[in-house]
């Protein structure tokens, strides 16, 4: 099983490196793609891996998974934003998390018929927006401002307030600490955020005295920040908190002290970190996911449609018209696709050893797959940005060029010079690779610096301006 597994990363790693051109023009969801290669793979497949829920290594993979999911979502989280958009994010996090989360366990009781303990997880899990299949819509480009910025915020925070409602309902269920109710609460509320807190406060310390002694290179600053991640969830834990959310804690603290860091591990630490996530989906493919397609009852079925739907419902009543546009509501309203976070979430109490709570897990998977379907469809058949392009800039020594740049791929710098001397207004744009870009200190001045993996969706966030001529260079 050992080299199995192994092997399986390895599969994960070249696969999606081989198909994720075909996945960015064609947006077939990459969870889609890589439940199917769990599947190929699997027992209803060639046989060759099998993670049953009382797997060691699938509790392994889902423990580092949701670790990263908490702390990524927490790195990526732009106070600043939260701050201006914070009336949106109540609404999103209160009525739209919790109220929904509410009923969820209601219809859970009503229709599966749990008892209030395993329903409130249930519901809690399935609250949960995927922060996996939300980038698939964030990345494509044609996202208003104010629907990027809030879905980005609410897949980011709202584990914050579901997490403790899983853990608090696992607690009840097991009976607390002895029946040390008060300690139980300060284990996980106090503890393991503390010592979250402290790991990311010591460790953004630690290496801004590295930076200034020694130098650090930024592609280890990523590293560094998952070693952080890990470092938080073990504290805690061995300080018998909740190292779940002492990652979250690790992650919003560096997010708001080192902007730096956030930036680095966003653009390179965050593809080993979504490598890692994708390889959870295929170990759930392998077998696991498809037992909630097995014994499907009218009743599961309501309660799956229910489950997608009640978000929708809540945020349709509690967002406000006024200061959004409506496709921007729209978007809020519709897109709340359910994934790894909600897989991870409802195995929490499998893997406490809570009675009963195996059960839990077929009707999440069910949910799951219709939101696999159901939003990820949709993403495919959504709109696509425009394309236009900008012009790159060639060296001197190029061929002699024609008399005007338009209807080219290419300008020299001289053509860049006549264009800013007849006053047309030039946008420079720096989409050097991150090798070139951190190896010397000349930059143009002025130059807007986008990343070239994704220059077009930058540019668009920036929203620079039609009229103005676009002129990238690269070298």
């Amino acid at each position: 099983m050992d080299i199995a597994t192994l092997a399986l990363i390895g599969l994960v790693i070249i696969v999606a490196g081989l198909l994720s051109g075909v996945v960015e023009r064609t947006r077939f969801p990459q969870v889609a793609l890589f439940l199917l290669l769990g599947l190929i793979i699997g027992v209803y497949g060639f046989g060759l891996v099998d993670f049953p829920i009382d797997s060691r290594i699938l509790e392994s993979i889902a423990t580092l998974g949701l670790v990263l999911v908490l702390f990524t979502d927490a790195v990526g989280i732009d106070i600043a934003e939260v701050k201006r958009h914070r009336s949106l994010v109540r609404l999103v996090l209160g009525p739209g998390t919790l109220v929904t989360a509410a009923l969820i366990a209601v219809a859970a009781w009503g229709l599966l018929g749990l008892a209030p303990g395993p329903a409130a997880i249930l519901g809690a899990a399935l609250a949960s927006t995927d922060p996996v299949m939300m980038r698939g819509l964030l990345r494509s480009g044609n996202v208003p401002a104010a629907a990027r910025q809030v879905l980005a915020l609410e897949s980011g925070l709202n584990d914050l307030v579901l997490l403790p409602i899983v853990l608090g309902a696992m607690a009840v269920l097991k009976g607390g600490e002895g029946g040390n109710w008060g300690r139980a609460a300060l284990n996980l509320f106090v503890v393991g955020p503390g010592a979250g807190i402290a790991v990311g406060f010591v460790g953004v310390a630690l290496l801004d005295r590295a930076r200034r002694l020694v130098g650090v290179r930024r592609d280890y600053e990523s590293l560094y920040a998952l070693g952080l991640a890990f470092t938080a969830y073990a504290v805690a834990e061995a300080a018998h908190g909740s190292g779940f959310l002492a990652s979250f804690a690790a992650g919003l603290t560096i997010a708001a002290s080192d902007a730096e860091l956030c930036d680095c591990f966003l653009d390179v630490g965050q593809a080993a970190a979504e490598m890692f996530l994708l390889f959870t989906f295929v170990a759930f493919g392998s077998s696991l996911i498809w037992t909630g397609l097995s014994g499907i009852t009218w009743m599961g079925l309501a309660f799956a449609v229910l489950a997608l739907v009640l978000r929708s419902a809540v945020l349709a009543v509690a967002l406000p018209r006024k200061g959004l546009d409506p496709r921007s509501r729209r978007l809020i309203i519709w897109f709340g696709p359910r994934g790894l976070s909600t897989l991870l979430l409802v195995l929490l109490p499998v893997f406490a050893g809570v009675a009963g709570a195996d059960k839990l897990f077929a009707p999440a998977a069910l949910v799951v797959l219709l939101s696999v379907v159901g939003h990820g469809g949709a993403l495919m058949l959504g709109r696509r940005p425009g394309s236009g392009r900008a012009l790159p800039l060639v060296p001197e020594a190029a061929p002699p060029p024609e008399p005007s740049p338009v209807g080219r791929d290419r300008m020299t710098l001289a053509e860049l010079k006549e264009l800013q001397a007849r006053g047309e207004q030039v946008v420079l744009l720096d989409v050097r690779k991150d090798r070139a870009w951190n190896e010397t200190e000349e930059k143009a001045k002025g130059a807007i610096r986008l990343h070239p993996d994704g220059a077009a969706r930058r540019g668009a966030e920036l929203a620079l301006p039609r009229s103005a001529w676009l002129v990238a260079y690269c070298a």
